[in-house]
């Protein structure tokens, strides 16, 4: 397969010799060379006249299906059975109500764009997902990239760390997307296998099996690789000193980069900085994902499980567990770890150049089920972005009275992968190759940029 990469415009090559020389005149001042790094990326927006597209992307994935009744488009005045167990609160944005649970979202609205008025026709987990990740409609015959794939890809990367990673795990929607789709292996996501909340929190990937040495594991690499070429002159291949394994390669370098060490190593934060974030898995998870994209990773999709919410939905979404003195639930989790994001990448002058997307498969059914829970409903439903050139501080579009349809304005997955696409400084419409040869665009034809959220 030919590497697309070279089909970039020239202002998505973003390193050079001249920044090279740049960082390293700096560094002989005294400074690291991520300090040097940051001081380059403002002088370079600096001097620009265009809006930069963003560096990274920070997916808050909320698997199983966010119910938007009661986080993004809550309908006070609806009936009781519509308008669910949650009360709307005011906002930074005049007229303008989300979720109770979501105080201190609410606070810092004028960085966030809500989309109200997202559409699908598909309301099973996997088909959902797929569609919401990749642009694309599933098909039988070939899965399509996710942006953290197509990121991994086309945006260069000079860190040791993967620039696709997913924390705590990628198995989202049911799990059966791999996220690189026909893309090469290396671009899908390195999964932690590892919940960052946990007192014992530990990346899988870094361990060294009791007994090696880094000595030891670099002869097995090499013997490995011997193994292949050899391989390969036996079944008549063209030979070549220079077949290595990608994964082994990867393996390999993160266990023996002290880089990489370091930022996976959440106990360098301080205790106020992680208490801000809240102690569940999504808020260990987003600080996680700040301290990565710091280290130059591209994309990093932190999975939050558990909004498949068709009983109980009052206590799962608000209290966490009945009785709870201080609610712990699902979105009292994410208000904590979103708000403490966003607020965090704008103290470091990294929110500009960080594109923030909270969203899930599809939305919840306009009325409660006799589980006091919602079902399935991708017709209409919400997401939200911030960061990465997003013009905040709107809604776009709008549901119905009872949040059953899109009232104006509808947006496709295909349409907001566009939008994402352009964020980050990619083309919708470039063209990749299958393995097989085959051209395939970004987006569907059809698919359109939402102006409105760029800044």
């Amino acid at each position: 397969m030919s590497d697309s990469r070279s089909k970039l415009p020239l202002e998505q090559k973003r390193w050079t010799r001249r920044n090279a020389l740049q960082v390293g005149a700096l560094t002989a001042f005294g400074l690291s060379f991520g300090d040097a790094l940051r001081l380059q990326r403002l002088s370079s927006a600096a001097d620009s006249q265009t809006p930069q597209p963003a560096k990274s992307c920070i997916l808050i994935w909320l698997d199983g299906g966010p119910s938007h009744l009661e986080t993004f488009d809550l309908k006070p005045n609806a009936p009781s059975e519509v308008r669910g167990p949650l009360e709307s609160i005011s906002t930074s944005l005049p007229g303008i109500g989300i979720s109770e649970c979501l105080p201190k979202t609410a606070t810092l609205l004028n960085e966030i764009a809500i989309i109200r008025s997202m559409t699908s026709p598909l309301g099973e987990h996997n088909l959902g997902t797929h569609y919401m990740m990749t642009g694309y409609k599933p098909s039988s015959v070939l899965e399509y990239p996710t942006f953290g794939g197509v990121s991994a890809h086309l945006l260069n990367s000079e860190s040791v760390l993967p620039p696709n990673v997913a924390v705590p795990d990628f198995r989202v929607g049911g799990g059966k997307l791999s996220g690189g789709g026909y893309l090469p292996i290396q671009t899908r996501p390195f999964s932690l296998g590892a919940d960052p909340s946990k007192p014992d929190f530990r990346v899988r990937d870094l361990r060294i099996s009791r007994g090696l040495t880094l000595d030891r594991l670099n002869r097995r690499r090499h013997f490995t690789t011997e193994l292949d070429r050899m391989n390969s002159i036996a079944n008549g291949q063209r030979s070549s000193s220079n077949v290595v394994d990608p994964d082994l390669e990867r393996a390999f370098d993160l266990i023996s980069s002290s880089e990489a060490q370091a930022a996976f190593n959440l106990q360098d934060e301080p205790a106020e900085v992680r208490s801000r974030y809240g102690p569940k898995s999504v808020g260990q998870s987003c600080l996680l994902a700040r301290r990565l994209i710091e280290n130059g990773v591209r994309f990093v999709t932190v999975n939050h499980h558990g909004w498949d919410t068709h009983n109980d939905l009052y206590t799962r979404l608000k209290e966490g567990y009945t009785g709870a003195r201080t609610p712990v639930g699902l979105i009292p989790s994410l208000d904590h770890a979103l708000s403490a994001l966003i607020q965090d990448l704008k103290d470091r002058r990294l929110l500009d150049e960080t594109l923030i997307i909270v969203m899930g498969e599809f939305g919840r059914t306009p009325k409660l089920n006799v589980n006091g829970g919602r079902d399935h409903w991708p017709r209409v439903f919400s997401v939200a972005l911030a960061g990465g050139g997003v013009r905040g501080g709107q809604v776009i579009g709008a549901s119905d009275a009872s949040g059953e349809s899109p009232k104006d304005r509808p947006v496709t997955p295909s349409d907001l992968a566009a939008t994402i696409y352009t964020l980050l400084g990619i083309d919708p419409k470039l063209e990749l190759q299958t393995p097989d040869g085959r051209p395939v665009r970004l987006t569907p034809p059809e698919a359109q940029v939402v102006n409105e959220l760029i800044a």
